[in-house]
């Protein structure tokens, strides 16, 4: 658990090398809003699917996200920290701002 989200799923080991993980965020954050900089709370309910691979991936076929590690340790804070900060980075409005239509927008 990493700032009150959490993550909860399936471990398949692939191979020596290679791990798949289904899973799932849930937990709650802090955002900041675009356009007025308010922090507001958000509740967070993600599928988070990825291969890990200790050490370097070489297959270029594969679609799925792939999360290098080294010396077999998976950092499973740091896996949570790294996705709360991609949603986080996605473009936010808080309930105020949404509401407000007196801006300009551009397309």
């Amino acid at each position: 658990m990493l700032d009150s989200v959490e993550i909860s799923g399936t471990f398949c080991k692939i191979s020596q090398s290679l791990v798949k993980i289904d899973a799932v965020l849930n937990g709650n954050t802090t955002i900041d809003c675009c356009r007025c900089g308010i922090t507001d709370s958000i509740t967070i309910n993600e599928k988070a699917n990825f291969l890990l691979s200790d050490g370097i991936y070489q297959d270029t076929e594969s679609e799925d996200l792939v999360i290098e590690i080294d010396n077999s340790i998976i950092d499973f804070d740091e896996i949570i920290g790294s996705e709360i900060e991609s949603i986080k980075s996605d473009y936010y409005l808080c309930d105020k701002c949404t509401q407000d239509n007196d801006y300009e927008q551009e397309f």
